[in-house]
């Protein structure tokens, strides 16, 4: 055998061996350590993802497709000469495709399907004369498909699925008549589709949808004759579907138009698509009866046909129902918003058992729910709301104990709750508002402790509310009893609620006291118990309802007075109207707002604000009258007159000493609100480098000791030589002077004085936080007392508590304040914590007030810069300082928590921000950003939990993402008030409370 020589084969592959180590360098972060065997200990050929053809021993394929590579191409890749497949999808690859790969002449598939490319398909893959596979979806690709992609007469499969494609379909795709797979959904390409698509004949898949196309589809599609897949969804095609539709594409699985414009009546050649998997069709403006019969279509899978205009609003319109029983295989069926008049055949009890999802909610139909509906085993989603079904819920609905959401409200039910409701162990969601319900409500309601959601609102049911529905502890989005007639007290089991949000008694006949124990819901933001008979006074155990925004108890029986404690709650909106309340009603907080309180129907209240136009409290003047008749009475009695002269003078030279002696225990009170660059000098150890705590844009800020009793603060010293700080020290002062809140750093007080060499000195002292900053928890260690030491890695649900703590500090600077307060440099190192780990926000130095209440998003300043990749786009454009850029910076701060990757990281450059980083990743794809410190937390915490957490941790990351990313988008006018993200937080953080932790 000959073996040549290993110098002669280092000088032949020498190329690829130094190609390969390019495309390395350009790989910034290798999470899966795929590089470890990328060495000089083995030869290239045995590189994991590395193939070599045996001759030559040069590199055919690169594969290292799902590895979580951070990093972009290199243009070295175009060396690799012998390259026939390169796999490199399922990656977290950026910048541009290099043109280099053009070179590869002998390549035959390229994936590069679910990364971050960005930039324009390069017209230099025209001269890979060999390509068949050319995958390129899923990134964020722009321009338009080059036409030069027309001289690859091999190509087979083209998917560009997912980009930002534009212009239209280029004609000449139908000149590669080697093409069986066409994937370019979700871009914006738009205008005609081209007739030339209809040369394709060895097509079978076409999938154009999620574009901006529009016109009619070419009647050439409709003959070809091999394809299986055919989706057009979501674009605005319009025009009518050709009769013989269904029998031109015998081999038709897929058939995808929903959401676009089409009219006439449904083809009747349906019935000839015995091949068919998948029917989706709604969205359209269809009209007349749906005639088809379904009786062949037994492999059918899903079927919807929802939103359109079919069904004439005649009586007896569900004839097609017969047929369905036919489809033995039928997963998913949605008939909802049309115009089906008529009843439900009994049929339904011999649909499909693989049944999950149905649909036929808003239509016009009528009589009673079919008893054969139990038989549907394996439903998890029954939505028949909208209708017009009369009757009894049918017990057989207990049989479906894999339901999750049972949705009836809006029809014409009667007769009582069936005890199998109890049976629906699995239900999230249950919605029986606006029928006419009768009798209690069954104990056996309490076996369904899945259940989150529970309204049976607009009824009449009757009887007290049975203490084992509060023993459902994850109800957590509402329960709604309002509009029934149930009677008795409230119980205090309530109290189990503790995740609850929306709790809704209104208009009933309740009766007692408002329970002590309804404190314990501390999730609550939405109270309603207006129109019934409660009475006593409002217990002062709400006062540590933090969270909630709506309290309506009007029409009640309600005594005493209005508690002080309200003026402190985070209330938007307060109604105590037609109850018995007497005395003062304060001008603080919600009482401040005379479009957020309602006091009238109470004749023995006075004071508040000018706007309530109540009569003006009497106390004083009451006490004045008392006063001149008992001198009087005093006077006449002429041997008490001198005793009470006598008396008075006494009094007068006591409490004189008095104030004498008082005025030393008060000093050190006064001192502190008077400091002088002396007392901070001490506090400071001579602002030692050893007491310097951090360092910011306008100052430097120490740890001190001030006073005699020792008090901990934190000293903010402004560096006065640099521009702006001055102004920043007149913001911050007044900014805080006038407002308190739980998650705001608090200021005790400010020095503006000379230092001893003359010099102009301003500090603020405050509240000292021992457990750093969001930035030291987040990238860094933390330096407290003790020393360096590591800090532990933050779990989901403290990221969770953390992210509402700064909303609600926003929410109050935004919405509570006397005038509006726009924070405008929000970021990790101004997000303090305290000994509980309770964040507050600090750094007023570039605050900004608004001018009026009446225009929440102006001010008159402008040019506002924060910090680089906080501050909002508007602001670099000269736009007004808003409550809008807060939110925008909160968007960005809680992407950075939750990924762990600062908005400056160098992954984010050519376009890709954290933002965008984010949004690509929603929904599927969180769990691959997420910060993984913050999972492997989370996971320790569980303790006897049964089952994996990751769907409940999934589902709270995708919310947390759709919060960040909507509160960061572009545009200010689309960016959510911070008010909806707290209540978007505080249901995940019900979710997470969800865990046994």
């Amino acid at each position: 055998m000959h073996v040549k020589p290993l110098a002669v084969l280092s000088v032949g592959n020498e190329t690829d061996h130094q190609a390969l180590l390019a495309f390395k360098t350009k790989i910034t972060d290798d999470p899966t350590n795929v590089f470890s065997s990328w060495n000089d200990s083995f030869h290239f050929c045995e590189w994991e993802g590395v193939t070599c053809g045996r001759k030559h021993r040069r590199v055919t394929i690169l594969d290292l497709q799902t590895r979580g590579l951070v990093g972009s191409l290199s243009p070295y890749i175009g060396n690799l000469s012998f390259m026939r497949k390169i796999v490199l999808a399922n990656n977290t690859i950026g910048g541009k495709i290099p043109d280099d790969v053009g070179r590869l002449f002998r390549l035959q598939e390229l994936m590069l399907t679910n990364n971050f490319l960005e930039g324009e398909i390069p017209a230099n893959l025209s001269y890979c004369f060999n390509l068949k596979l050319l995958q390129v979806g899923k990134n964020n690709l722009s321009g338009s498909i080059p036409i030069e992609l027309a001289s690859l007469s091999k190509l087979e499969t083209l998917s560009v699925y997912m980009n930002n494609l534009g212009g239209g379909i280029p004609p000449f795709i139908g000149n590669l008549s080697s093409l069986q797979h066409l994937s370019a959904p979700d871009n914006v390409l738009g205008g005609h589709i081209p007739d030339a698509l209809g040369q394709l004949k060895s097509l079978t898949f076409l999938s154009l949808g999620g574009n901006k196309l529009s016109g009619l589809i070419p009647p050439s599609l409709y003959n070809l004759s091999s394809i299986t897949i055919f989706s057009l969804a979501g674009n605005e095609l319009s025009g009518s579907l050709p009769a013989d539709l269904f029998l031109t594409i015998p081999q038709l699985q897929w058939f995808q138009i929903y959401d676009n414009q089409f009219t006439g009546s449904f083809p009747l050649s349906l019935s000839n698509a015995s091949e068919l998997r998948r029917l989706e069709v709604g969205g359209n403006n269809y009209t007349g009866k749906l005639s088809v019969n379904f009786g062949g279509l037994q492999g059918l899978l899903r079927l919807t046909i929802d939103e359109t205009y079919l069904g004439s609003g005649d009586a007896d319109e569900m004839d097609f129902f017969q047929s369905l029983a036919n489809c033995s295989s039928l997963q998913i069926l949605d008939l909802s918003s049309n115009q089906f008049k008529g009843t439900l055949p009994n049929v339904l009890g011999n649909f499909s058992t693989q049944l999950t999802y149905f649909w036929i909610n808003k239509n016009l139909i009528f009589g009673e729910i079919p008893s054969g509906i139990g038989n549907l085993v394996n439903l998890t989603t029954l939505s028949m709301y909208g209708n017009r079904f009369t009757g009894a819920i049918p017990s057989t609905i207990g049989n479906l104990q894999k339901l999750q959401r049972l949705d009836l409200r809006d029809n014409r039910l009667s007769g009582r709750l069936p005890i199998t409701l109890g049976n629906l162990s699995l239900i999230n969601e249950l919605n029986l508002e606006n029928n006419r319900l009768q009798g209690t409500i069954p104990s056996s309601i309490g076996n369904c402790q899945n259940l989150l959601w529970l309204d049976l609102s607009q009824n009449n049911l009757n009887g007290t509310i049975p203490k084992q529905l509060f023993a459902i502890s994850k109800l957590s989005i509402s329960l709604n009893l309002a509009k029934n007639f149930f009677v008795g007290s409230l119980p205090s089991e309530v109290s189990n609620l503790v995740h609850l949000v929306e709790l809704n008694l209104s208009e009933n006949k309740l009766s007692g006291e408002i329970p002590n124990s309804l404190s314990s819901c501390t999730s609550l933001v939405y109270l309603y118990m207006e129109d019934n008979f409660f009475q006593g006074a409002i217990p002062s155990s709400l006062s540590s309802s933090r969270g909630i925004q709506v309290m309506d108890l009007s029409r009640n029986n309600l005594s005493g007075q209005i508690p002080n404690f309200l003026e402190k709650l985070s209330l938007k909106n307060l109604n105590l109207s037609f109850n018995d309340f007497q005395g003062e009603v304060s001008t603080k907080g919600v009482f401040a707002n005379a479009s957020a309180i309602s006091v009238v129907g109470n004749s023995r209240l006075c004071g508040g604000i000018l706007e309530l136009k109540l009569p003006k409290c009497l106390t004083k003047e009451y006490k004045k009258r008392k006063w001149s008749l008992t001198l009087t009475m005093v006077i006449s009695i002429a041997c008490v007159l001198l005793a009470v002269s006598t008396v008075s003078y006494i009094l007068f030279y006591w409490q004189k000493n008095r104030r004498k002696d008082n005025s030393s225990g008060s000093s050190f009170r006064q001192s502190l609100l008077k400091v002088s660059y002396q007392m901070l000098l001490k506090a400071t150890d001579g602002f030692s480098s050893s007491n310097l705590i951090g360092v910011g844009s306008f100052g430097s800020v120490y740890k001190g000791i001030l006073g005699e009793d020792g008090t901990i603060v934190a000293v903010k010293v402004l560096n006065l030589q640099r521009r702006g700080a001055s102004k920043s020290f007149i913001s911050e002062c007044e900014a805080l002077k006038n407002i308190r809140h739980r998650n705001l750093v608090k200021i005790i007080t400010s020095c503006s004085s000379v230092d001893f060499h003359g010099n102009d000195f301003k500090a603020l002292v405050y509240e000292f936080m021992p457990n750093g900053s969001l930035e030291d928890w987040l990238h860094k260690d933390l330096e407290i007392d003790t020393g360096k030491v590591e800090v532990q890695n933050l779990n989901l649900l403290q990221i969770t508590n953390i992210a509402i703590d700064v909303a609600c500090a926003l929410d109050y600077l935004h919405h509570h304040c006397p005038m509006p307060v726009v924070h405008c440099d929000l970021k990790p190192s101004n997000i303090l914590f305290d000994c509980d780990m309770i964040a507050h926000v600090g750094d007023f130095g570039l605050a900004k007030f608004l001018l009026e209440l009446t225009y929440p998003k102006e001010s008159s300043s402008i040019g506002i810069r924060g910090t680089i990749g906080y501050t909002p786009p508007e602001y670099g454009l000269g736009s007004k300082v808003s409550t809008k850029g807060d939110v925008y910076s909160y968007g960005i701060l809680l992407l950075e928590m939750i990924t762990g990757k600062r908005p400056t990281n160098n992954v984010f450059e050519g376009g890709l921000s954290l933002h965008n980083y984010a949004s690509m990743a929603l929904p599927d794809r969180v769990m691959e950003i997420v910060d993984p410190k913050i999972l492997n937390n989370f996971d320790e915490m569980i303790d006897n939990h049964k089952g994996s957490p990751s769907n409940r941790t999934e589902e709270c990351l995708i919310s947390i993402f759709n919060v960040g990313v909507a509160c960061s988008v572009e545009l200010p006018q689309e960016r959510w008030d911070i008010s909806k993200a707290i209540s978007e937080l505080h249901l995940v953080k019900n979710i997470l409370l969800g865990v046994k932790i």
